[in-house]
């Protein structure tokens, strides 16, 4: 008897970002279930959906709610650059994470012949997704979760938070670095964290460590402001979790009002981790505004 198919297809492709030709990871998710039907579905209006993980993390942070989607439509989910099986370069920006999405959903919707794809993005990732439609027409729509800008005077950051990681990072101490931008900017207590450290993927989280520091500098830039991602034009749904910290509603409320066409959802008992503890809400939410 043949095992289980995992949440995604192996091997992934391999698409060169157009910034300064990092190759970046792109897995296939295989759908939860695949009843009658389930490719005309596809072929009726349903376009593509690339998944867009957070700081710390890689595809795999979509392996509850990525089967969900792709049972009504072709899904996505990409390595950003410095993670999994995707490359890095010496120099960041976030500018680059945003070359990188126009890249790859332009080459996405290529493939299946649409002119544009939609895209997820949790955190960190959302943020690049907003960048990214600024860049290019191959966006749709853009789901948020949680990655809004603040505005001025506001911080995700508790003070001492980057010094405390950058110290931890100085000495070789990723699980420290990891542990101190979880419980601080994540806003995850002690319990939390340690139930993480007891999940498979909790190496793979580590061994990304480095990437934290870099991705908290870029959010604070001009690029990753609330003026400059206020811009987007595409409709966004931004999703927020009840009992996250109050700097996320501060952010989701204030590029709500900017934004040219958005909508705000909430997503009751939810931290910042709705796609794996709330999944199914989080599911409904996201087909809802990607299919209306």
């Amino acid at each position: 008897m043949n095992a289980a198919p995992g949440p995604f297809r192996e091997p992934p492709r391999t698409i060169r970002s157009s910034a300064d030709g990092v190759e970046l990871a792109v897995y296939e998710v295989n759908p939860a279930l695949e009843p009658p039907g389930h490719e005309a579905a596809h072929a009726a209006g349903h376009p593509p959906v690339l998944l867009v993980h957070g700081a710390t993390a890689d595809h795999t942070t979509w392996r509850a709610v990525g089967p969900a989607l792709a049972a009504a439509r072709a899904t996505f989910a990409i390595d950003r650059r410095g993670r999994g099986a995707s490359g890095d370069a010496t120099e960041y920006s976030i500018e680059r994470e945003y070359e990188d999405l126009a890249t790859v959903a332009a080459s996405l919707a290529g493939t299946a012949g649409v002119a544009a794809i939609d895209v997820v993005g949790h955190s960190y990732g959302g943020r690049c997704a907003l960048g990214a439609s600024l860049l290019t027409g191959a966006i749709r729509r853009i789901v948020v979760y949680e990655g809004a800008p603040v505005p001025r005077g506001v911080s995700y950051r508790p003070a001492g938070l980057l010094d405390a990681v950058r110290d931890a990072l100085g000495r070789g101490a990723k699980e420290e670095a990891l542990t101190t931008f979880l419980s601080g900017i994540v806003g995850m207590s002690a319990a939390e964290v340690d139930a993480y450290r007891a999940n498979p993927v909790w190496p793979a989280r580590v061994a990304a460590a480095h990437t934290i520091l870099r991705e908290v500098e870029a959010e604070a830039g001009a690029g990753a402001s609330l003026e400059t991602l206020g811009r987007v034009t595409v409709p966004v749904l931004l999703l927020l979790g009840s009992t996250s910290r109050s700097p996320f509603r501060i952010g989701t409320d204030a590029l709500g009002a900017r934004l040219a066409d958005a909508r705000v959802h909430v997503i009751e008992g939810a931290a910042h981790a709705a796609h794996h503890t709330h999944a199914a809400e989080f599911v409904a939410a996201v087909e809802a505004f990607l299919d209306a």
